[in-house]
């Protein structure tokens, strides 16, 4: 996926190479060519529009026409605005003072969440904690099955009191996974959280029933990398309806 836009960026931007000095026009086409390379791509219209006229206003701007070379100072600025828009820097997770720390993960139905929390809970271990998987997908059938198979092949343990497939109070069963981590000492509780096809009032108020119910230091919004320009108001309903502290981009191996 990133292969694929780094592609059509690189033409873009392939007609500033070997010039010495810029004009407005030159940037302009450039920009147009950005523009085109990210809708292409896929990219919602307002965050094209919003990064095409800040890359603008910087390459206008004397960090441009002051360079010894413009139009290696044009590249540098498109590759910084691009570092900006998908996050600036990277973050650790946010650990309790006092275990465990909460880790929810939110998301749509198919966006990823349950094989994300055996790859967290894997690499967790592998940093030296002891995370515990809460299964509190009781409405996808087989959600609690797949949670427990991807918990074995981690190695690390599952909470999962209820059978799911639309039976059991997710909300209790959070509540009581928390306890459980504090009882057996588990420092890391992971609680994989229903998603529904869109969005939906239900969703949202279980999620946040969840939340209230067990407080977690981290907020994960999981979603598809390909779900394309839906992204944009997806992530706006989660951030609005439930909150969240950090997106995790799943599926980044898709050709979309």
């Amino acid at each position: 996926m990133f292969d694929t836009l780094s592609d059509r960026l690189t033409s873009a931007l392939a007609g500033l190479r070997g010039k010495g000095r810029l004009s407005d026009a030159d940037i302009d086409a450039t920009a147009r060519e950005i523009r085109i390379a990210l809708l292409e791509a896929d990219v919602a219209l307002p965050v094209v529009r919003q990064f095409v006229a800040q890359i603008k206003e910087r390459a206008k701007g004397s960090e441009v026409s002051g360079a010894l070379n413009p139009a290696q100072q044009v590249i540098k600025i498109v590759n910084e605005e691009l570092v900006g828009i998908l996050g600036g820097a990277t973050r650790r997770l946010e650990l309790a003072k006092v275990p465990p720390t909460v880790i929810m993960l939110a998301g749509l139905q198919g966006s990823g969440k349950t094989t994300l929390a055996g790859k967290l809970a894997l690499w967790l271990r592998s940093q030296g904690h002891t995370p515990l998987l809460v299964a509190a997908d009781l409405q996808r059938p087989n959600a609690v099955t797949q949670l427990q198979i991807v918990g074995q092949q981690a190695g690390v343990q599952v909470y999962a009191p209820e059978p799911g497939n639309g039976v059991g109070d997710p909300v209790d069963v959070s509540r009581r996974g928390i306890a459980e981590a504090r009882v057996r000492q588990y420092d890391i509780v992971v609680v994989d959280t229903a998603g529904r096809l869109g969005i939906d009032a239900e969703m949202m108020r279980q999620a946040v029933d969840i939340r209230d119910a067990v407080r977690p230091n981290e907020i994960l919004f999981v979603i598809d990398a390909m779900i394309g320009q839906d992204a944009v108001s997806t992530s706006e309903a989660f951030r609005d309806g439930v909150g969240f502290s950090g997106v995790v981009l799943t599926k980044l191996d898709g050709d979309a």
